[in-house]
């Protein structure tokens, strides 16, 4: 997720005909929500509570549990299940013909009926409001949407997508009340009426308060009466004290690295705090403009691509909360490879980059700018790129400084070709391939670099969109990757983990960080203490 998401990832697919996503005990739906309430904290803010406009980590994490959509993603898995769906396949083998049939009785938490209807309105509703913030850009390759009966829904696709699916498992395929949501414009106010595990109770700027829908009908189990949000917009410190002091009952999203590396030093000593780790897909990347008349120079790309030093951004920076990332698709996803650690190798190779430049007839110190922004990538970001360019200055070859704008204006300044190089982070809606690789290098290219190779966007990207069985798009993705580890419009820098801090009186966290991005309230209890 980046700024209009740019674009997003979740994960894999289902198959084409024959291969029939169906529930497994799900229609008993959610239990009544007997635990006990908890405290969350996070420095995210939630930005939209209608999901026609949100498309950041922090309202993703709203509709994930105030909407349902069709499909939904269990802990840990690859690919998604039923959810508001009893039933989902493709209906035909070219990937373009999609139907599910809903569960009996589905309700709004207002009671209202939730139909097929709805279903249509929803879909039909993103993309004719086509927000700015929103995620209708994850919906070109819808046609029509046609409702047979008040159970049954059929998505037409304009070209195959085999990961539609895995698209409308996201929270961009939540599903809202005709009779509540405008059909041309953005809800008012910040209520939500969904049909999800919880329902908004309140929101302001201090704190949203969620509590169990006893309306819900999925496959979700709640194991606690409610969740209290309070947000600390971006303030770190703030946030580590609360969890530490017991304010809140645990800590999502926003404690910087140093902060972690802290806590877990204080968990080895403590039988009252719990440092939880995750698995993530969230990734960060150089970019460079192509057009650029320092960075467009595939020579000054490959010698930054051969003195960058990961390992030592993470130790040192992220005090190993990531991992360095020598792929354009992140370990985990199908398609992963090593194609920079191959083609640039692990540490910084000084004469590698020299032979580069002076090939290229560059004999001084290449000037230039890295531009980063403080904080949508991370707390870190700033510090990181300054360690780049220490990186590259220390090699006697470039002269590189750092400037950071706020991400308002930093988007702007991309958007008119500003900037040489600068840092882009992407938190996946679905964890396939195809989300870390056609936003980037399709048609359309969200990065603003201008950069366009056919062989990825006229062959790779349409041939595996139409393949079901994803793990055989694996070779097709490698090659897409050394294409890339070739051409250089990006440098892959690294991989985050995820992590939760809570006290050892919390339970279920393990089962909210996964590469799906879905952070489930409904698996978290907390003891009678």
């Amino acid at each position: 997720m980046t700024a209009r998401k740019n674009w997003s990832a979740l994960l894999l697919t289902a198959g084409l005909t024959g291969a029939l996503l169906t529930g497994c005990g799900s229609d008993e739906g959610g239990s009544s929500g007997d635990g006990k309430t908890l405290v969350m904290g996070m420095s995210d803010d939630i930005l939209a509570t209608d999901p026609a406009s949100g498309y950041d980590p922090g309202s993703w994490l709203l509709f994930n549990n105030v909407f349902q959509s069709l499909l939904s993603f269990a802990p840990g898995a690859t690919e998604p299940q039923p959810e508001a769906a009893r039933s989902c396949s493709f209906t035909d083998d070219s990937a373009k013909t999609y139907e599910c049939t809903l569960k009996d009785g589905l309700t709004f938490s207002n009671g209202d009926p939730l139909t097929s209807a709805d279903v249509k309105y929803s879909f039909e509703r993103l993309l004719r409001i086509n927000d700015d913030a929103g995620p209708a850009i994850m919906f070109p390759m819808l046609d029509k949407v046609e409702t047979p009966d008040a159970g049954k829904v059929v998505f037409h696709l304009k070209v195959p997508d085999a990961t539609f699916p895995s698209k409308i498992a996201s929270g961009a395929g939540s599903i809202v009340d005709h009779r509540d949501y405008p059909a041309d414009r953005l809800r008012k106010g910040t209520g939500a009426i969904g049909s999800g595990p919880y329902t908004l109770d309140s929101f302001d700027k201090g704190r949203a308060v969620f509590s169990v829908n006893s309306h819900y009908k999925g496959s979700a189990d709640t194991k606690n009466s409610g969740l209290t949000l309070k947000f600390f917009h971006g303030d770190q410190t703030g946030l580590k004290k609360a969890v530490l002091d017991g304010d809140v009952d645990f800590a999502y999203r926003g404690l910087a690295a140093k902060d972690v590396a802290d806590i877990k030093r204080t968990a080895t000593r403590s039988e009252k705090i719990d440092v939880i780790e995750g698995s993530s897909a969230e990734v960060q990347h150089l970019v460079f403009n192509m057009n650029d008349p320092v960075a467009g120079r595939l020579s000054v790309r490959k010698a930054i691509a051969y003195l960058l030093d990961r390992q030592a951004l993470v130790n040192q920076v992220y005090k190993d909360t990531a991992t360095p990332l020598y792929s354009i698709i992140p370990a985990g996803i199908t398609g992963h490879n090593t194609a920079f650690f191959d083609t640039y190798g692990e540490r910084p190779r000084p004469s590698r980059a020299k032979d580069a430049l002076r090939s290229d007839g560059i004999t001084d110190k290449v000037e230039l700018t890295l531009w980063s922004t403080p904080t949508r990538y991370g707390p870190a970001t700033d510090a990181e790129l300054r360690a780049i360019a220490g990186q590259l200055n220390a090699s006697g070859l470039f002269r590189a400084k750092v400037k950071s704008v706020g991400f308002d204006q930093y988007e702007r300044d991309i958007a008119a070709d500003k900037y040489g190089v600068y840092v882009k982070g992407w938190v996946p809606d679905y964890p396939d391939p195809d989300n870390f690789t056609q936003p980037f290098f399709g048609d359309g290219n969200v990065l603003g670099n201008h950069y366009t190779n056919k062989e990825i966007t006229d062959e790779i990207i349409p041939e595996t969109a139409a393949q079901s069985e994803r793990s055989t798009t694996a070779t097709s993705y490698g090659r897409l990757q050394d294409i890339v580890a070739e051409d250089l419009p990006v440098l892959p820098v690294w991989q985050a983990k995820q992590y939760a801090v809570a006290g050892d009186d919390v339970y279920g966290l393990e089962n909210c960080l996964d590469p799906s991005t879905v952070f489930r309230f409904w698996e978290i209890s907390k003891d009678d203490r």
